[in-house]
C-alpha cells in the first residue's frame, strides 16, 4: 500500500471514529434509555440496582425504576415509577417496594423519595422513605433518609435523603441517572 493510501485509510478511520464518538455523546445527553415517547427527552431519571458493601455479611439490594416526563419538568413532585430495598442477615431484615413520588437529579446524583406501598417490616407501610445515588460508573455510592430518622415516627419530606455515603459492592452497581432538565424562569 502506498503512503498517500494509508493517509486516506488512516484519515476516514479517524472520521469513522469520530464521528461514532459524537453520536455517543449526543445519545448520552439526550439520555439513551431516558427517551419518552415519540423520541423526546424525559425530564430526569432513576434506573439501576445495587447491593450495598457490608462486611458483616448483610445482604442489602436497591432498585430503581424512577421517571419524571419531559410534560412535567418543573414539577418533581409529578414523577413515576418504583424502587424497593431489602435488608437481610441471618434470617431477620426486611424489604419494601415503594411507588415514587419525588424525582430530583443533578449531574450523576439523584434524590428520590416515595410512599412505602408493600413492606414485611411492622409500621413502614404507607410511611414516604428517601434514597440517594451517586452514579460515578465506578465507585456507584448510595444513601437513605433513615440513616438519621426513624422512617416509622418521623416525617420524611418529598426528595430527601441522607447524601450517598454508602458504597456499594464491587460489581453489582449499575445506577443510570439522566440529569435533570428544567426550565429556567425568565422573568
Amino acid at each position: 500500500m502506498n503512503r498517500r493510501t494509508k493517509i486516506t485509510a488512516v484519515a476516514a478511520a479517524l472520521l469513522i471514529s469520530a464521528g461514532a464518538a459524537g453520536s455517543a455523546v449526543a445519545s448520552s445527553e439526550g439520555g439513551g434509555g431516558g427517551h419518552g415517547k415519540g423520541g423526546v427527552r424525559e425530564a430526569a431519571a432513576l434506573t439501576g440496582s445495587a447491593k450495598l458493601y457490608r462486611p458483616a455479611g448483610d445482604d442489602i439490594t436497591f432498585a430503581f425504576d424512577a421517571h419524571l416526563s419531559a410534560a412535567n419538568r418543573n414539577d418533581p413532585l409529578a414523577a413515576t415509577g418504583t424502587f424497593r430495598y431489602s435488608h437481610h442477615k441471618d434470617g431477620g431484615g426486611g424489604s419494601a417496594d415503594v411507588k415514587v413520588d419525588c424525582l430530583a437529579t443533578g449531574g450523576t446524583v439523584a434524590t428520590v423519595t416515595g410512599i412505602v406501598t408493600r413492606t414485611d417490616v411492622p409500621g413502614l407501610l404507607h410511611k414516604r422513605v428517601g434514597v440517594s445515588v451517586h452514579d460515578d460508573g465506578r465507585h456507584d455510592r448510595l444513601g437513605y433518609s433513615w440513616l438519621a430518622s426513624n422512617p416509622l415516627q418521623d416525617e420524611v419530606p418529598p426528595c430527601n435523603a441522607a447524601a450517598p455515603y454508602e458504597r456499594v459492592e464491587a460489581g453489582t452497581g449499575d445506577f443510570q441517572v439522566l440529569p435533570w432538565r428544567f426550565d429556567y424562569p425568565t422573568e
